[in-house]
């Protein structure tokens, strides 16, 4: 019965939060409040909700949010990402952290190589001549880089890494990886990937080097003036991990003045950026939505794997994907 259900916490639903679909995945399991509702009665629900299910970063996850929960036992986190997480802090509360690892790695690899493409092959550009009016004729010195055959360099070849390097090889492109620990020869055998130990190598050989690593404080700004500085004024960057990985300011004096080609971001910092940021002035930038999950069929698979995760805390029983505090 309805009633007899656990309380989970979540943004909203809508344009905001959980597309409608999302949360018919919930409702099974959990009766659902909404942060709006929620604030407007904290004393009604406070006591009530047991689980609170993170979705793009939403709610942020707070002190004054958990310390009005005190019923929590879990906060469910939708995505491999967890820097917005205070994980020590929830755990030392008593609250069970978890993610969704696994599910998120072939839309992430997908987005990364759409990146790659459209910036190498100047898609962006190209379609806002084909419809642009006064367009009366193709230009014929519209030239773009030629992705078969590049050496692509991947830093983080963690899941989503490796599943671009698989990806990589329909493209015949040398492999080169950065990686805190080498991978089995197994493996790279299996995609033809070399490891760099130093990561100044991978920068200075590869004509699209993709970013696939967390955010933590030895990655912030891991991408900054020096290293790009070494990269080829014919290479492309492309971000799929986090904005804050990257030197925006860095970024945009590189790409006006040449040192590098291109970039393909599907992650900055602030998100959206201020529209009078720089990066949006760039022909020779490709920006998404921080979209690289945002699939109907990976987006079920997260809140599905959210519930399995929320569900094994409350029962007690083994929990899948939980991230133990360091």
């Amino acid at each position: 019965m309805e009633e007899e259900k656990p309380w989970a916490l979540i943004s909203e639903v809508g344009d905001q939060g959980y597309a409608e679909e999302l949360t018919d995945i919930i409702k099974p399991h959990f009766q659902i409040v909404c942060l709006r509702d929620f604030l407007l009665n904290p004393l009604l629900y406070g006591h009530k909700v047991q689980a609170l299910l993170v979705w793009n970063s939403f709610p942020a996850v707070e002190p004054s949010l958990l310390t009005s929960l005190p019923s929590l036992k879990v906060v469910a986190n939708g995505g491999v990402g967890i820097d917005h997480l205070d994980v020590p802090y929830i755990s030392s509360l008593g609250v069970k952290v978890t993610y969704t690892p696994g599910v998120v790695n072939e839309a992430t690899a997908d987005m990364a190589m759409a990146l790659l493409l459209s910036s190498a092959r100047r898609v962006v550009e190209a379609h806002q001549i084909a419809v642009d009016p006064k367009t009366t004729h193709i230009p014929q010195c519209f030239m773009g880089d030629e992705v078969t055959g590049a050496t692509l360099g991947i830093i983080g070849m963690g899941r989503i890494g490796y599943k671009i390097a698989q990806r990589s090889r329909g493209f015949d492109m040398k492999v080169l990886y950065h990686n805190r620990n080498r991978r089995s020869v197994e493996d790279e055998q299996a995609v033809g990937a070399s490891y760099c130990q130093n990561m100044d190598d991978l920068l200075k050989e590869s004509d699209f080097v993709v970013l696939v690593v967390n955010l933590t404080p030895e990655t912030t700004g891991l991408i900054s003036h020096r290293e790009l500085s070494l990269m080829k004024p014919t290479a492309t960057l492309v971000n799929v991990s986090r904005g804050l990985v990257v030197d925006q300011d860095a970024l945009v004096k590189a790409l006006q003045c040449g040192k590098i080609r291109g970039a393909g971001l599907d992650v900055t910092h602030p998100e959206p950026l201020p529209r009078d940021h720089p990066l949006l002035g760039l022909s020779n930038v490709v920006i998404t939505l921080h979209i690289g999950t945002n699939t109907y069929t990976t987006s079920r698979r997260m809140v599905k794997r959210m519930i399995e995760n929320a569900v094994a805390v409350l029962k007690g029983q083994p929990i899948p994907d939980e991230v133990k505090p360091k």
